[in-house]
């Protein structure tokens, strides 16, 4: 439908008033929410990705589309949505970056993830409570220091220990992490950018 398109365009070039317009207009025609989602917002995401991953887009365009997203999202708030899954996301205990985990959390939100946001700082504890609260599919951890990359593993295991590891998945990134300790720590998944991660985070959900 010519709306699910301009919806796309817009939420691609960050314009955040023809996003809002063309949502309206696409549930004033009766379209629902998970249409819209997977018709409108999740490819305009996956082009924002792959521009991302070219280098045609850089942080800046990721954060104007991601707000642009954002209004989309709003104006759907209430309405009964079909999530394809849901991942707790957080950056780890004592790390307060979080542009890329904002980044990564946007990202999966627009490809039709029920995302729980748990912010920067995220205990072990906090992580494991929440998956088990939201009976998560997946947790996606960021860290941007060396120094916090621990308590991933940390993570990890507390996830085993509350009996949830076999249920759900654990997706890490960051600046410092790579696919070898991503191994070394068991995680299921490694991404090395916002784009990868809903690559990543797709085929971990169960069949």
């Amino acid at each position: 439908m010519a709306v699910l398109d301009q919806l796309k365009e817009a939420i691609i070039s960050g314009n955040r008033d023809q996003a809002k317009a063309f949502t309206k207009q696409a549930l004033d025609a009766g379209l629902e929410p998970r249409k819209i989602v997977v018709d409108g917002i999740a490819p305009a995401m996956e082009v924002v990705g792959e521009k991302f991953r070219n280098n045609e887009f850089f942080v800046p365009e990721l954060l104007i589309a991601q707000r642009a997203m954002k209004e989309s999202l709003k104006m759907m708030s209430g309405a009964e949505v079909d999530y394809i899954g849901t991942v707790v996301v957080g950056t780890v205990k004592g790390d307060l970056h979080d542009i890329g985990k904002n980044l990564v959390a946007a990202m999966l939100e627009g490809a039709g993830f029920k995302v729980v946001d748990l912010g920067v700082d995220v205990s072990p504890e906090q992580f494991v409570k929440a998956a088990g609260d939201s009976s998560a599919h997946l947790i996606a951890m960021s860290a941007l220091l060396t120094t916090t990359m621990g308590s991933m593993k940390d993570t990890i295991e507390a996830l085993g220990k509350a009996g949830l590891r076999q249920k759900t998945r654990v997706l890490i990134g960051g600046a410092p992490v790579t696919q070898s300790y991503a191994d070394e720590i068991k995680a299921d998944g490694y991404a090395p950018d916002a784009a990868s991660a809903v690559d990543r985070a797709k085929a971990l959900l169960p069949a």
